[in-house]
């Protein structure tokens, strides 16, 4: 065996790496594309809860500093710095939308969800929103980079109030771009 050191990847190790490369913003994690050094035991669940090791991660910088350095590639999550890759387990979408702002009137609208870890998103043609059907529909907005956040219903029903009918759909103007919900003939008046 040569003399190398080999790390093991932990919780701890990746936060240290992750401290030591920000300094403000979000992380290039589109740049970096490290080896892969296994999975570790981190599950975000469908409520947004992250859970290490089968226990709840209750503070909140480290989910925040955990959640910069989140990446997709393909069906698949990982923890990614400089050095390393790591996957972990997603139940759904790896953030929660849990408050939507408007401003504007109809198609001058803007609308910004706040997820639950803190960022804030501007709906738009490069962050839209999607209606997934399943046993009932899911709404979703994309976050960054193929990361979306699922919309809770508080903030769902307030966009919905905000809905248009446009060319057949009823939906939501946001930045110059229309997100259709639903056929308008499935609305009531």
């Amino acid at each position: 065996m040569s003399g190398q050191k080999v790390v093991t990847p932990s919780v701890d190790h990746i936060a240290q790496a992750v401290k030591s490369t920000k300094d403000s913003g979000l992380p290039p994690v589109h740049l970096w594309n490290p080896p892969f050094c296994g999975d570790l035991d981190i599950q975000i669940l469908r409520n947004g809860t992250w859970i290490h090791e089968g226990r709840p991660i209750t503070r909140p910088k480290m989910v925040q500093l955990f959640s910069s350095i989140l990446k997709r590639e393909g069906d698949k999550y990982y923890l990614v710095t400089p050095v390393e890759k790591v996957g972990i387990t997603v139940e759904d979408a790896p953030f929660v939308a849990i408050d939507v702002d408007s401003e504007g009137e109809e198609t001058e609208q803007v609308l910004t969800f706040t997820t639950h870890v803190g960022d804030q998103v501007m709906v738009s043609a490069d962050n839209p929103i999607r209606l997934a059907e399943g046993t009932e529909p899911t709404p979703y907005v994309m976050v960054r980079a193929g990361l979306e956040a699922r919309i809770d219903r508080k903030s769902f029903y307030r966009m919905v109030e905000l809905g248009v009918h446009h060319d057949g759909w009823f939906g939501v103007w946001s930045a110059g771009s229309f997100f259709g919900l639903m056929p308008s003939e499935q609305v009531e008046g």
